[in-house]
């Protein structure tokens, strides 16, 4: 496949640039497609292991607390101490392969290693509990099983994480970011609507055929993309000062950096709670979503259908969205979504009693939030300093998790103590909305005070 990269003095008049990158049109267009694959594989993932994992714990009865922790807080916790490391060191690193890639390339297999030992969890449940463990319960032998698989799929998850938004930033040209997100969000949306269409109803027949494909397809085919985008060339990082000598004292030094450059200034922290709240409330209803139709009884055929609807109206505006990020800016495309998910749900917690009406506010809220997914997609690229993005991405990452590692226990404890009352989940949502508008009106008005649409630079 030829490279995308291109110093040829003879290349079409378009060219775009991103940091030492030369693209030509069609070089943009062959980096467009390694990318997208990638993440079509990327997706796959993302779309299925989750919901695949929620109806694993779910058919187990674990109660709703226990549910919340290892789904939600567990991946938190590790995010909180891992995201910032690998971050800051994914921004200072440099290799021949650049200084995205070889984190990826070391992760990925460790991602599809989880994989594999979430979908014979039945299996060596199963046998640990004839075998060794008959006296225990068999649910508490199967989420333990579970959680060691799970534990190594978001240890390489969290770091993957971390690094590819940060690959993006550096061989993405800036002014074709929303567009790019846009073809992004709508490979997302084509697997969510063939996972949650054709493949959801089979998950509790065959979960361990299914979670074993998808991890064979993600290992093979996401190295298979490491090994074929190439990153440009990168000046050399600022030199770390410190008191103390040895390991400890560049390590001490290395965390006040962070610290000072990310956690002193207010409008950053703005962007990050704004981020925060709006993240968490939609997990808020992600969370308890499965739980809460089968409450109502709703079938898995029923509920994979409508959320393929909300994947497939979502599609439909994904790329007319990214064609408006870049011409209004991300900023004021996040507030107009989540303007619009603070009504869907505030409709949903007053409404959403049956099933016809959960349904409704369900794609309601897959809609609304696919927005605000694609519209905040290349927020962080458009408004943090380009060369230290991944660390300011982990910053605001950082802060999501103790949010995470608490919304959810404490929404399931809620809902437990109201007799499973799962509408409490919409409202949770909704008045964290409420609150990441109130931050979005503070970074606006910085963000106009910084140069705004024409002339921004990150402070």
């Amino acid at each position: 496949m030829p490279s995308p990269l291109s110093n040829s003095p003879s290349a079409p008049r378009k060219q775009w640039r991103c940091g030492t990158l030369t693209y030509t049109s069609s070089g943009i267009l062959v980096l467009f497609m390694i990318l997208l694959f990638g993440d079509f594989s990327w997706s796959m993932r993302e779309r299925s292991v989750g919901p695949m994992a929620q109806w694993y714990l779910n058919s187990l009865n674990v109660p709703n607390l226990v549910f919340a922790l290892i789904l939600s807080s567990f991946p938190a916790l590790i995010g909180f101490f891992l995201g910032p490391i690998i971050s800051y060191k994914s921004d200072r690193y440099r290799s021949k392969w650049g200084r995205r890639i070889p984190f990826l390339l070391v992760t990925t297999p460790i991602a599809a290693f989880g994989m594999i030992g979430i979908a014979v969890t039945p299996l060596i449940a199963d046998w640990l509990h004839t075998h060794h463990f008959s006296g225990q319960s068999e649910w508490v032998v199967s989420v333990a099983c579970f959680s060691v698989f799970w534990a190594a799929f978001e240890f390489a998850t969290i770091i993957g994480q971390s690094v590819f938004g940060g690959l993006i930033n550096d061989v993405v040209p800036k002014e074709l970011l929303g567009r790019f997100y846009g073809f992004f969000r709508a490979i997302s949306l084509i697997d969510g609507m063939f996972f949650n269409y054709w493949i959801m109803g089979e998950v509790p027949s065959h979960f361990t055929l299914i979670m074993l494909i998808i991890a064979v397809f993600y290992g093979t085919s996401f190295l298979w993309v490491c090994l074929k985008v190439k990153e440009g060339d990168y000046p050399p990082p600022s030199p770390v000062t410190s008191n103390q000598p040895g390991i400890c004292g560049r390590f001490w030094a290395g965390v006040k950096e962070y610290v000072r450059d990310c956690y002193t200034n207010p409008y950053y922290l703005a962007i990050f709670a704004m981020i925060m709240f709006s993240l968490v409330a939609i997990s808020s209803v992600n969370i308890f979503a499965l739980p809460y139709a089968k409450s109502l009884d709703i079938d898995m055929d029923t509920y994979g259908d409508y959320l393929s609807l909300a994947f497939l109206i979502s599609l439909c505006l994904s790329f007319f969205l990214g064609w408006l990020v870049d011409l209004f800016h991300p900023l004021r495309m996040v507030i107009i979504s989540l303007t619009g998910y603070m009504l869907v749900t505030g409709w949903g917690f007053i409404f959403a009693n049956d099933q016809k009406s959960f349904l409704i506010a369900w794609v309601l809220h897959g809609v609304l939030s696919g927005c605000f997914y694609t519209s905040a997609a290349s927020l962080g690229q458009r408004l943090y300093p380009h060369d230290k993005y991944a660390q300011f991405s982990s910053a605001q990452s950082t802060l999501n998790s103790p949010a995470n590692i608490l919304i959810g226990p404490m929404l399931g404890f809620v809902i437990d103590l109201s007799g499973n009352a799962y509408r409490y989940a919409f409202l949770c949502a909704a008045l964290l909305t409420i609150a990441a508008l109130i931050c979005s009106a503070y970074v606006l008005k910085r963000f106009i005070q910084l140069g705004g649409t024409k002339s921004y630079e990150a402070p």
